[in-house]
């Protein structure tokens, strides 16, 4: 196995839960790196789109991918951003339904692809990767229940800056627009323009055309709780 092989089974095997727990074999890394490939995309493309048929499930390695569903006449409401780690279309291909929301790479993204007819056999053959993979969709459930608790009872501008914490990259930009904002918090896009500007007069954070960029952490921290 050479240098190559090796990151790329070790970044498979954090990817699927906990790494102390109920460590992959060799044989299982090799199977699950053989079931899939690598894709690239390029900004504005897709993974995959609302209402296709769900042939495949991905694993985000590098990049941030936006999920969104299609409103009437065009619009689009956002549902979530994922990167690095993530996985993404597994729900709808074990249901055997259509992917109930599209996955769009907002910058460059690569992915690896889990095709269905190579993803299904592999989980029943190995059941380590099957317990993995269904400790990894529950770690994500649980992420996304915390945050849901976390935002309960907050006011707007809380929601705002601890939204702005927690997704900012490591450049201290989040590339959302204001709309998609309001959409992933439930919130009126009036609401959430007040709180930003709110927050730009404070100095924690500066805004431009589909970004927002942390200007001062310690303000912005200040204020989730003010």
């Amino acid at each position: 196995m050479d240098a190559a092989e090796q990151q790329h089974f070790a970044w498979l095997a954090r990817s699927f839960g906990r790494t102390d727990y109920l460590p992959l074999t060799t044989s299982d890394l090799e199977a699950l790196g053989d079931a899939g490939e690598y894709v690239e995309k390029y900004p504005g493309t897709h993974l995959f789109k609302e209402g296709a048929d769900s042939d495949a499930a991905y694993v985000i390695r590098d990049g941030d991918v936006e999920l969104y569903r299609t409103r009437g006449q065009g619009g689009r409401m956002v549902v979530g951003r994922v990167g690095s780690g993530a996985v993404i279309g597994d729900i709808a291909l074990f249901q055997a339904r259509p992917y109930i929301s599209s996955a769009q790479a907002i910058g460059p993204v690569t992915a690896f692809r889990l095709e269905r007819a190579r993803l299904l056999p592999l989980l029943i053959q190995h059941p380590v990767i099957a317990m993995r993979w269904l400790v990894a969709g529950l770690n994500q459930l649980e992420a996304t229940q915390r945050r849901v608790l976390r935002l309960m009872h907050r006011t707007v501008r809380q929601q705002v800056a601890e939204l702005v914490l927690d997704e900012a990259d490591r450049y201290g930009e989040l590339h959302l627009s204001q709309t998609s904002l309001a959409n992933l918090l439930g919130a009126s896009r009036q609401s959430v323009n007040q709180a930003l500007s709110e927050l730009r007069r404070e100095g924690a954070l500066e805004t431009g055309y589909r970004v927002i960029r942390v200007s001062d952490r310690a303000a912005l921290t200040v204020a989730t709780a003010s």
